[in-house]
């Protein structure tokens, strides 16, 4: 195959009736690990709207729990693209999503924002360091893919395009971006496990190099102090490096899925998707948390 083969299949297909084929295609066979660095940072700068990463730090979540959380949401979103929404795998997987939401007071907003992050940071990102662009109708993909997503999760208003998407999701970081000291807590703990993939000496780079990663706003509203432009133009340029580096080399003959990601540290002996997430129980240290309260 070519290296843009499969790029020429997507713009075959229609953007809408084939949605989810486009999405699959292009989450594990062409920016397997841009998606994963993607989704990181997507999931990563919620935090930043205080009753999200608030509620976060009081479940202990990923302040105790980092990798389990980090594994369960990787493999239960990831089910879906894998599978397909209407398999039993996928609606095994949005059932356990929308069970654990339902254990908490989460208002709609928080929730349609969350979704919007899934789909701008995967373009903003592959913009920014990918082998290429996403096309066009792998922009429009993606909007049908997490659009019909936020449905089976009862989101209401969801947005129905990606500038539709992109507005929603600057509008309400401009709004709701804020200092939390348990918001702050969260992302510490989720910087500490992303330097624990790699061997420990190595986990002040790392931090750093992610914090250069991260936007103006990002840092403000976590107080971190930022990296120094040196430090910003050689991480940032080395990502981009990255991306040029995969565009020469062959295009992949066979889909990545995030349950083969390295990261993914929990489930050696394997994990049955119904058993995956969290079950709040009341009275015991994982019950539910009401913003009410």
């Amino acid at each position: 195959m070519r290296r843009f083969e499969r790029l020429e299949q997507i713009r075959r297909m229609d953007p809408y009736e084939d949605a989810f084929e486009i999405y699959r295609l292009t989450a594990a066979y062409e920016f397997p690990w841009d998606f994963t660095r993607a989704l990181e940072l997507a999931l990563y700068r919620t935090y930043a709207v205080p009753s999200i990463g608030r509620l976060l730090a009081r479940t202990a979540e990923l302040t105790d729990r980092a990798q389990k959380r980090y594994d369960d949401t990787s493999l239960l979103l990831d089910a879906v693209v894998e599978h397909g929404f209407d398999s039993e795998q996928g609606r095994t997987a949005v059932r356990r999503i929308n069970q654990m939401h339902r254990s908490y007071d989460i208002v709609d907003d928080d929730m349609r924002y969350v979704l919007c992050t899934f789909v701008v940071m995967p373009k903003r990102w592959t913009d920014a360091y990918g082998w290429r662009r996403m096309s066009r109708h792998e922009i429009i993909a993606s909007t049908v893919h997490y659009g019909t997503l936020g449905r089976r999760m009862g989101i209401p208003d969801i947005p129905s395009t990606y500038e539709e998407f992109e507005a929603c999701l600057d509008a309400y970081e401009e709004a709701h971006f804020a200092w939390d000291e348990g918001a702050r807590r969260v992302s510490d703990a989720t910087l500490d496990l992303m330097a624990s993939w790699y061997p420990r000496p190595l986990a002040p780079v790392l931090r750093t190099a992610t914090l250069a990663l991260l936007d103006e706003p990002l840092l403000k509203a976590f107080r971190y102090p930022p990296p120094s432009p040196a430090v910003r133009a050689l991480v940032r340029g080395a990502a981009r490096a990255r991306g040029r580096a995969v565009r020469l080399l062959p295009p992949r003959s066979a889909p990545h899925y995030a349950r083969q990601n390295w990261e993914i540290k929990g489930y050696p002996n394997g994990y049955c998707l119904a058993d995956l997430g969290t079950r709040p129980v009341p009275g015991a240290g994982g019950c539910p948390v009401r913003r009410a309260e």
